[in-house]
């Protein structure tokens, strides 16, 4: 097999825990490489014949890497060094177990829904990134609110007056929409929650959508330029009359689940303290 290894390179437990996860690939023969989180293009290169990527991190770092790792196919393994991890499976006492479990073939694989986020500039032009998590239409340094016309596919659904405008996937709909609101989706779903922020006088307050529509969101009204937020990463200016379209990838990201791994909805309840114990 061959691992890489994409971890946080600001994490001061991350060295630590790559050590030990290069000395069990050279215990078991493995081949291994590694890259910080934020070298896309050197882990996007890593990609090509390896097995599985090792992230070692926070939610955030796993983002990155996830970007990174693309349409490749390769398959993620999140191991958490953040607070809260969400999208990692593995807590990082238990990475050696984990990759044993691995490396035995007793793992289950997750496809995680994945969207593309195109901003429609004014002069014609666009730029497309792809979003693990979401993508936001968002109010800029001004406290003011902004105003966003909501289509999906060829139908009106509103026209929001809002601090932001939230299209999430449901690995994303723990992040930036449940906090706004949005419903929780079971991650293996293949759906987008448009979920307003803050959204003044608004009866539709969050909606689910089908991966067989396009979400697309119009900057109609902002005291100055809106920001657009792609997985809460990266940040573009949007301009009056610019359009963000959002549709489903047919690529999933994969998601490796060891035996033994905490099931979703006992990671919900444990990470977020949603449910009684």
């Amino acid at each position: 097999m061959r691992l890489g290894f994409a971890y946080n390179p600001t994490n001061p437990d991350a060295r630590d825990v790559l050590r030990r996860a290069l000395a069990w690939c050279e215990t078991h023969g493995m081949q291994a490489w590694q890259s910080p989180a934020d070298d896309l293009a050197q882990i996007a290169a890593g990609c090509v014949g390896s097995d599985l990527v090792c992230v070692l991190g926070g939610d955030g770092t796993f983002l990155r890497t996830a970007r990174a790792i693309g349409d490749s196919g390769v398959p993620a393994l999140g191991v958490n060094l953040g607070r809260i991890g969400f999208l990692a499976r593995v807590e990082m006492g238990d990475l050696e177990g984990a990759l044993d479990h691995v490396a035995a073939g007793d793992f289950s694989l997750e496809e995680r829904f994945r969207i593309s986020a195109t901003l429609q500039h004014a002069n014609g032009e666009h730029e497309e990134h792809a979003c693990l998590n979401d993508a936001v239409v968002a109010r800029g340094e001004r406290v003011r609110l902004i105003q966003v016309e909501v289509e999906i596919s060829d139908s009106h659904l509103a026209t929001y007056v809002a601090d932001a405008v939230v299209v999430a996937t449901p690995t994303g709909s723990t992040a930036y929409s449940f906090s706004a609101g949005g419903s929780i989706l079971d991650p293996q779903l293949r759906n987008m929650i448009v979920t307003p922020v803050a959204a003044y006088l608004s009866p539709v307050r969050s909606v689910v959508v089908g991966e067989q529509h396009v979400v697309r969101l119009t900057l109609r009204l902002a005291a100055s330029a809106a920001l657009i937020s792609l997985d809460g990463q990266w940040e573009i200016p949007m301009q009056l009359g610019e359009t963000l379209e959002i549709r489903g990838l047919p690529v999933p990201l994969r998601m490796v689940r060891p035996a033994g791994s905490t099931p979703f909805y006992d990671l919900l309840r444990t990470k977020a303290s949603l449910l009684p114990y």
